[in-house]
């Protein structure tokens, strides 16, 4: 198998949800939909058009209803099997292809997101993989390639951990890990930066670049023996930019101008504007959901 292949994705979904309290209170923030598919699946999906076939969900307390998700519902199967339905049983069964495998491991306490990916070592192994936040919804442009499709391809030019960027305004720069470097040419037809300083939410002052890090990652899997040994860092929590900033040192690190459209659906904001420009593509209700757009008094 050559080493530049991505079989396995991690997301991390032990997060609380806080930013969409009350409605996360029983509920995985993962599991909100955006017009008819919850958060995660849209993240599940963009994986497996990217060839990956090895899902890793790091999980935790309340989470079950993603394991639930991506499991055989026997009895709704059935039901709509028994009721002829066979355009929704398709449906949910396309839910987890047969080829698609399913695995979760606990995060016992919310330490940050290097915890997080450091809890999937022993199943991803000692090879190259991704990491997918849900939170981001990440669409390619239309008719072309996911994101991570797109960084699968440089990858599997450059052999080494790619995270991908997008140029965000300056009062944002504090939200984001923020990355700075050389033009290492192209890559996938897109810009590549050999990245040679990484920042975790720096001041606008302190920014060394406008580039943040969404949250689309393929990392070596040299990144857990850095997770291992570094101390906690903003927030008292085990950050991985901290990790990929150590890793830096070893070894090169890219940043991705990725095509297409990220949606931070960990803001309510960001996740109307999904909500709104997915429902108006979608194949069923997208015409007249833009009629009755077009008749609201704004």
């Amino acid at each position: 198998m050559s080493h530049n292949v991505i079989r396995k994705a991690v997301f991390p979904v032990a997060g609380l949800g806080t930013r969409f309290l009350p409605a996360t209170k029983a509920a995985p923030k993962e599991m909100l939909p955006v017009v008819d598919k919850p958060l995660i699946q849209y993240a599940v999906e963009e994986a497996y058009s990217a060839g990956v076939r090895h899902m890793i969900f790091v999980t935790g307390r309340s989470k079950r209803a993603i394991e639930d998700h991506f499991d055989t519902a026997y009895e709704l199967e059935s039901e709509l099997e028994a009721a002829h339905k066979d355009e929704l049983l398709a449906l949910v069964r396309s839910v987890q292809p047969d080829d698609m495998v399913c695995a979760y491991v606990r995060q016992p306490r919310s330490l940050g997101l290097g915890h997080a990916v450091l809890c999937a070592e022993a199943m991803v192994g000692n090879e190259p993989f991704a990491v997918l936040l849900a939170d981001d919804l990440m669409v390619g442009l239309q008719g072309g390639p996911s994101v991570l499709s797109q960084m699968v391809a440089a990858h599997t030019q450059q052999g080494r951990s790619i995270l991908a960027v997008q140029e965000v305004p300056l009062e944002h720069v504090k939200r984001y890990g923020i990355v700075a470097g050389e033009s290492a040419g192209e890559s996938a037809g897109k810009q590549l930066l050999r990245v040679e300083k990484i920042v975790e939410k720096p001041s606008p002052d302190k920014a060394p670049s406008r580039m943040g890090v969404a949250g689309r990652y393929i990392l070596t899997p040299g990144i857990f023996e850095e997770i291992r040994n570094q101390p906690t860092g903003v927030g008292g929590e085990i950050q991985l930019t901290d990790a990929i900033a150590r890793l830096m040192q070893r070894e090169a690190v890219y940043a991705f101008q990725y095509e297409g459209k990220r949606y931070d659906c960990g803001s309510k904001e960001g996740f109307l504007e999904a909500t709104v420009e997915l429902a108006l593509q979608h194949p069923q209700v997208g015409a007249s959901f833009r009629e009755y757009l077009k008749g609201l008094s704004l």
